[in-house]
């Protein structure tokens, strides 16, 4: 497992650390919107900004919130749709071992 990139920011500055734990805890709270959808919609975002890891993370987390594969295909779709097919290739590269 790799380090967490984090681990710089929250040595250097815990209290940005802090801000932006605070601020996943907040969106990727169990209200409104199902958690897995959540995971789903910042996974699209991640692929359209080319975060590889971020895909696979996110992918990872939304079918362990109870997402399908079929789901996370269709958040790749959006991706491509409202980004371009860069994103698909991100999300391609994520993806290989979880679809």
């Amino acid at each position: 497992m790799t380090d967490d990139p984090l681990n710089t920011i929250k040595k250097a500055d815990p209290d940005l650390f802090g801000l932006i734990v605070q601020s996943g805890e907040l969106t990727f709270s169990e209200e409104g919107i199902p958690l897995q959808y959540k995971f789903l919609i910042a996974m699209a975002l991640d692929a359209s900004k080319g975060a590889e890891n971020g895909v696979r993370n996110l992918a990872t987390q939304a079918i362990n919130a109870g997402a399908t594969k079929e789901e996370v295909m269709q958040a790749v779709r959006i991706a491509n749709y409202i980004s371009g097919i860069g994103s698909v290739y991100t999300a391609a590269n994520a993806l290989k071992d979880i679809v």
